[in-house]
């Protein structure tokens, strides 16, 4: 496939549109500067204007002037003088100096210091280690002097531009690449969003964002530092819940970067911010400095008006372990006291939660995996409309992908009337699912962070309103509007209906620990009135553990080019092959001649069997529940995902290779080939390089490693 190529004004046209945004839906959020700004940009010939749409596309601000030979720039090197003397562009001044030395390449840092006679310098020094000499060596009369001042200019409009992206992408990571990536269909946008809108209402709530944005950025790369030491009492205001959430989080760095060094300043600075965070911090370091009083005090005001179930989960453990003389956390308690412990081969010790369902299910118990993709899949439904269609800014141009109104979690503060009307739609389990079956019809294949599209979108959800009182669904819906953040995650891995009683289970193997997330999750499902409970998983070697030993015929090697032309399958329990199945494959293209020399397999052969899709259902029921077997596992297994892909299903399987096995089991083999290992060990094979055929031999290989292993154990 040919490269896709952009038009020749490509980076003028995405800077304008990008432009008519900022002059437009925000134009109540400029100032005077940027207007004038925007006016001067205008007016410029358009051979300027590409030259600063260009720039304006680098990363960083510290630009070679060779770099800017433009084929749709002619002549470039005058153009760029002129922005220089215009202002776009300046020569680096003295300010500027310190912050460009490490955007300069290892050999231009090396003539550099070379060039001013600078005596440490190694040409084997890291790049890191030169930046640091040139800090300290290099003056700016002395740079000034360099070639290097002469090869570089400066992006004098970085602060503007700054405020710019964050206008349109809503965070300081937003880059103009980004429309370069969509139209190159690297990045998918939301092209239903069509009503472009500003995500501020007033110029101080975007500056007041913006500030604290970048003071967030500021002290984030300053982590491994300590931080400075602003004056917290001539702070700027939050203005706006953005800058609010910017703000908290930067007073919870603060606090913490000065824990050891200034402990009253660190404990000002916590107690100032709101964020979970922070609040857990300044009362265990309130605790720890004897101030019991006051942190009971706050942790009964947490519980009464908690701004957060995570922080009521946390307050309420918290005072019954230190006030209360209770010994160990919630977390601990509900761990410890886990309802079942099953035990599951030791095959699904990667698939910890696949091997708990298909323990259930070979006891006749429908069990599903549910994690969090059962209750955000239900609560995108359910809330569509608001979150992506009511409210007014959750969607300020197409680049946004996840929702304002849940990144600044005020679902239901801002549209508590909303949020009521539709769960009344949800009073009955019939009307739940015609108004779910409604979303999809009316949605389905939009972008969402929420979910994912496919054909078997409902069937966990339908199972689950099934199975278990309305209410309950509605009431959790309810809490997921009231605190998204604290219920975005931490919902148990699987769902079970054993004798019409529905449950979820969180499962925890050997080692795994319960994280607070998964406790306020589990909390208020239980809260709400649905039977939870942790099941603790124990590995061992379970002779009743259904293997099916796999091998396919295919068009070539790689699965994402080519298909499969024929399947064997043999499932094995206990050593015993209990089932076959096998069948040609359609590959819908033609078969190489050197694949039919080697399988004896041609087009004439498979032109009237099924295509995959044919059997997919088929294949997918025959390996539910077993340990998928091949000799060069990931061939094989790699060539079913990729046609269940095609398909839009998700196929996955416990893996195990034949190969690896066996040289586990008999080291020192001179080859572990099927056709090699079969003559080893006497294994008839009726057609080499046909499925069936090679599908039963490697089951005999599976065994011999097998009692191999176990005879090891014995001994």
């Amino acid at each position: 496939m040919r490269p896709k190529t952009l038009p020749t004004y490509y980076y003028l046209d995405h800077f304008v549109e990008f432009l008519s945004y900022i002059k437009g839906p925000c134009s109540a959020l400029l100032t005077a500067e940027h207007i004038d700004w925007i006016e001067k940009f205008n007016s410029l010939p358009k051979p300027q204007q590409c030259l600063v749409a260009r720039v304006a596309n680098r990363k960083y601000p510290l630009i070679a002037l060779q770099s800017l030979h433009y084929p749709e720039i002619p002549e470039w090197q005058s153009n760029a003088m002129e922005l220089i003397e215009q202002g776009w562009l300046n020569n680096i001044d003295a300010s500027q100096l310190t912050p460009a030395l490490p955007l300069f390449t290892k050999p231009e840092l090396l003539e550099l210091l070379k060039s001013n006679q600078c005596a440490d310098v190694k040409v084997s020094m890291p790049k890191s280690k030169l930046v640091d000499l040139s800090v300290a060596e290099i003056t700016y009369s002395k740079f000034i002097k360099s070639e290097l001042y002469r090869q570089y200019v400066h992006r004098n409009f970085n602060q503007i531009l700054s405020y710019f992206l964050f206008l349109f992408f809503g965070h300081t990571k937003g880059t103009l690449s980004q429309f370069s990536m969509r139209d190159l269909g690297i990045m998918r946008t939301r092209a239903d969003s069509v009503n472009a809108t500003a995500r501020f209402s007033f110029l101080d709530e975007a500056q007041s964002a913006f500030w604290h944005a970048q003071w967030r950025d500021q002290l984030r790369a300053q982590e491994s530092e300590l931080h400075g030491k602003p004056n917290l009492e001539q702070l700027p205001e939050a203005i706006g819940s953005l800058a609010d959430k910017y703000r908290n989080d930067c007073l919870y760095q603060l606090g913490k970067a000065h824990l050891e060094t200034n402990k009253a300043y660190a404990m000002a600075a916590l107690a100032l911010s709101t964020s979970d965070s922070a609040q857990e911090k300044w009362i265990r370091e309130s605790y720890k400095d004897g101030d019991k009083e006051k942190v009971k005090a706050h942790l009964e005001e947490i519980i009464e008006n908690p701004q957060s179930e995570e922080l009521a989960i946390f307050a309420q453990d918290f005072i019954a372990r230190k006030y209360g003389q209770k010994r160990t956390s919630k977390l601990t308690d509900m761990l410890n006291n886990a309802q079942l412990t099953l035990l599951i081969d030791e095959q699904y010790i990667n698939q910890v939660e696949n091997g708990v369902v298909d323990n259930y299910r070979r006891s006749d118990v429908r069990a599903v995996r549910t994690e969090n993709t059962l209750w955000l899949t239900l609560f995108g439904l359910v809330f569509w409309d608001i979150i992506y269609e009511r409210d007014a800014r959750t969607l300020s141009n197409e680049f946004d992908i996840r929702p304002n109104v849940l990144i600044e979690n005020r679902l239901y503060l801002d549209h508590q009337v909303l949020v009521e009307e539709v769960l009344q739609r949800l009073s009955s389990v019939e009307k739940a699912k015609n108004f779910l079956l409604q979303q999809v019809t009316s949605h389905h294949g939009k972008i969402s962070t929420l979910l994912h599209w496919h054909a078997h979108l409902l069937d966990n959800i339908f199972l689950m309103l099934e199975h278990s009182p309305i209410e309950y669904c509605v009431e959790l819906l309810r809490f997921m509007a009231k605190d998204f953040k604290s219920f975005k995650d931490g919902f148990p891995d699987i769902m079970v209906i054993e004798q019409g009683n529905l449950r979820f289970e969180e499962i925890k193997a050997p080692g795994d620990q319960l994280r607070r997330n998964q406790l306020v999750s589990l909390n208020k499902l239980q809260e709400v009135g649905y039977q939870v409970q942790i099941t603790r998983v124990e590995w061992f070697r379970d002779p009743m553990q259904p293997y099916v030993v796999v091998d396919i015929e295919t068009t070539g090697g790689r699965a994402g080019n080519h298909r499969i032309t024929e399947i064997g399958m043999v499932k094995r329990i206990n050593g015993e092959s209990v089932a076959e199945w096998q069948s040609l494959i359609n590959p819908q293209r033609h078969i190489p001649s050197q694949i039919t020399s080697l399988t004896g397999i041609d087009d004439a052969m498979v032109a009237d069997a099924p295509v995959f899709s044919d059997v997919a259902d088929s294949v997918e029921e025959f390996t539910q529940g077993c340990i998928f077997v091949a000799h060069n596992v990931n061939f094989d297994y790699g060539f079913f995902k990729a046609e269940f892909e095609r398909l839009d299903r998700f196929y996955r399987r416990p893996k195990l290779c034949t190969v690896r096995e066996m040289r586990k089991a008999f080291p020192g083999l001179r080859s572990y080939s099927l056709a090699n290992l079969t003559d080893y060990f006497g294994i008839e094979m009726q057609r080499h390089h046909r499925a069936m055929s090679d599908a039963m031999a490697a089951a005999e290989l599976l065994d011999l490693s097998q009692k191999a292993r176990l005879n090891k154990q014995n001994q």
